[in-house]
């Protein structure tokens, strides 16, 4: 295993600052920057526009579904590539056919984004909104009981996060996804979408054995690619099952003449993308790959995420919302000494520390990578101690 000092030595953008915002955006490595580069001006050399660059294209884009594919434990046919998770999400949230009555049922731990896509739904079509409370389970109660509690026979699709984004908490996605299948009052099978924000890049999935029907992830957070790159899984079965919402060239079988959809992910596919950001995509994730599996990489993340809880329930201002060592990267906390979270995540950041706050519940938010140093953690608690 290559050491994690010299391996860091890619990343140009953790020389000059503490950062634990991986949850947010990762930090670029520096060899997928030139390969964006790189890519524009082969573009220019060659002709934006002709048999050769399109032929370039096509084959970029196979490449990037296989460094997904393979990263997540999935085939290739599955991706449909998009720009971020709320986008991948759309696809299937859209391209269901809603009838009036069903209903949707999500968790209190849901993104804005994916509130809001669900909020136009039931507008526009008349379908129900059922939340669960999810956040209360981080330290006592099932969180499969809850989901299992508030399905119904008007349950139509399941939404949960894989990783939740303001608590951390990984939620047991194959256990969900089979109490919702196998849930025999529903007039249809109950279907489940996962927001992958937080969990693509930082812990080991198994999509295909969990029978999860869709996934969407994010290529710019824990996979440290560009910002412009999302993906989606779709279970193979299903794909054909989805109607496309947006479309455009890219979704459409050339081989017959009607130009139906495709069978593949590429069904929901439209257009011209930025495909020199999906070089980088791919640069990310060998250069990840070169370091250690996602096992390995979920581990050291494991490790630095305790060690860095640990730390800070030995400051008596600090309380973690989480009361055991934290599963994930992912670690949130409030401030006991009355100071307000904003002003001490801007106060951090003008000394090179960066976090951020969450609304709800109102507190701060600390990523951890396997790029992260312990030294890097014990700098971040003892600001935090100078601070309080």
């Amino acid at each position: 295993m290559i050491d994690i000092h010299q391996h860091r030595q890619q990343f140009l953008g953790l020389k000059n600052k503490y950062y634990f915002n991986y949850g947010g955006q990762g930090i670029l490595p520096q060899s997928a920057l030139q390969k964006i580069i790189d890519s524009y001006q082969y573009i220019d050399q060659v002709g934006p526009f002709g048999l050769k660059i399109n032929g370039w294209i096509y084959e970029n884009i196979a490449a990037t579904k296989k460094a997904i594919a393979q990263e997540i434990g999935v085939t290739s046919n599955t991706i449909t590539l998009t720009e971020n998770v709320t986008a991948s999400c759309n696809i299937p949230l859209w391209g269901i056919d809603w009838q009036e009555g069903e209903e949707i049922l999500l968790t209190d731990a849901e993104h804005p984004g994916i509130i809001a896509i669900v909020k136009e739904i039931s507008r526009r079509f008349g379908v129900k909104i059922i939340t669960c409370p999810i956040i209360e389970t981080l330290n006592d109660g099932n969180p499969l009981e809850v989901i299992k509690n508030h399905l119904t026979s008007n349950t139509r699709l399941v939404i949960i996060s894989h990783i939740l984004w303001n608590t951390g908490q990984i939620l047991p996605l194959k256990e969900i996804v089979s109490v919702c299948h196998s849930y025999s009052d529903s007039k249809k099978q109950i279907q489940v979408l996962v927001d992958g924000a937080q969990s693509a890049g930082s812990l080991p999935l198994n999509l295909v054995e969990s029978r999860v029907d869709f996934y969407g992830c994010t290529g710019h957070k824990w996979l440290c690619g560009a910002s412009g790159v999302g993906f989606l899984y779709t279970r193979q079965d299903l794909i054909t099952s989805l109607s496309p919402t947006f479309i455009g060239w890219r979704g459409l079988n050339y081989s017959k003449t009607d130009l139906p959809f495709t069978d593949d992910g590429s069904r929901f596919e439209v257009a011209t993308s930025a495909y020199p950001l999906f070089t980088a995509l791919q640069e990310a994730i060998a250069i990840h790959q070169q370091w250690g599996t996602i096992e390995q990489r979920y581990h050291r993340i494991s490790e630095l995420s305790s060690y860095l809880w640990e730390e800070l329930t030995k400051i008596e201002t600090i309380e973690c919302l989480k009361n055991t060592p934290p599963k994930s990267g992912l670690i949130s906390f409030y401030l006991r000494n009355g100071k307000d979270a904003n002003n001490m995540v801007k106060t951090l950041e003008e000394k090179g520390f960066y976090l951020r706050t969450l609304v709800n519940p109102y507190c701060i938010r600390a990523c951890v990578h396997y790029l992260t140093l312990e030294t890097e953690i014990e700098a971040l608690i003892q600001i935090i101690r100078n601070e309080n």
